[in-house]
């Protein structure tokens, strides 16, 4: 399994240069992944534009949106702008999208917030097509550029219904969980797994989870702050690992579950937590993978 390492691109007050240092610092570390992860309606660094920095100051580490709510946005655009940070990043980009849960994120976006499963469906089929070179939306020629493999940026699905799984099936690379213990992915594995079978996909889905960290004096007092202000929700900092000890077993739990890559997503943006992770998971480890 793949150890990654959120960006703090929603972590409010995050100076720009420390984002980028925080991005050099990762890939320095050996970390696997950047993640964003993101809302419309939150004082935050916009996903795609942060990754595309990051790339800026990397060069092998991958970057992943986790998720970025695509029925708030044009599809049109969308699309041009995946397929530009997949070119600009050497074909490091993975774009995971979600249907979304808040309404104000599509209030703000003037986007209708109950029809949402159905306009992600057919945005993500419109920006397949456009990534394959098609005229879309009346354009007279393909809008491009065109992704590094060719025929399309690679896409992970979020989400914890029947929806999510197919859309993983049909046109991901595979399934991010956002949120909650490697026990429940167990069971959306599963549901991940039977819908590739039953669209006849090759292979097999990759798995992919978010889990929030805190490490060092202070950070428990940050995560409790960050997450009330994020998700109304400060009790989630009780369960989040905060200890070397933590971040081991959060690792085991996982790896248990075939999860294939596991991204600690920060809840401060102190450049030590980075320095932190690496140490807490292991140098060894890092370089292993």
């Amino acid at each position: 399994m793949k150890i990654g390492i959120g960006l703090p691109n929603t972590v409010p007050d995050t100076p720009g240069k420390g984002l980028l240092e925080w991005a050099r610092q990762a890939e320095a570390a050996g970390f696997a992944s950047l993640a964003t992860i993101g809302r419309v309606t939150f004082p935050g660094y916009e996903e795609l534009v942060a990754l595309a920095a990051a790339a800026g100051v990397t060069s092998k580490i991958g970057l992943f949106t986790n998720v970025l709510l695509a029925a708030t946005r044009d599809p049109v655009l969308l699309a041009k702008e995946a397929a530009s940070l997949d070119q600009l990043s050497g074909g490091r980009f993975v774009l995971g999208v979600g249907a979304g849960g808040r309404e104000d994120d599509f209030i703000a976006t003037e986007r209708s917030f109950h029809d949402r499963g159905r306009r992600l469906d057919a945005a993500v089929d419109l920006m397949h097509r456009a990534w394959k070179g098609e005229p879309v939306a009346g354009s007279p020629v393909a809008i491009g550029p065109r992704p590094v493999s060719g025929d399309a940026v690679p896409m992970l699905f979020g989400g914890y219904k029947p929806a999510a799984f197919r859309r993983c099936a049909r046109w991901g690379i595979g399934y991010t969980q956002g949120g909650g213990t490697a026990e429940s992915l167990r069971e959306l594995k599963r549901q991940v797994e039977e819908a590739w079978k039953e669209a006849a996909r090759e292979g097999r889905p990759q798995i992919r989870a978010l889990v929030y960290f805190a490490l060092g004096p202070g950070s428990e007092e940050k995560a409790r702050a960050y997450l009330d202000t994020y998700y109304q929700r400060p009790q989630i900092a009780d369960s989040i690992p905060k200890t070397s000890e933590a971040i081991q077993q959060t690792i085991a739990a996982y790896e248990a579950v075939g999860c294939d890559l596991l991204s600690f997503t920060p809840t401060s943006s102190d450049l030590d937590q980075v320095e932190r992770l690496r140490d807490a998971v292991g140098a060894e480890v890092l370089a292993a993978v």
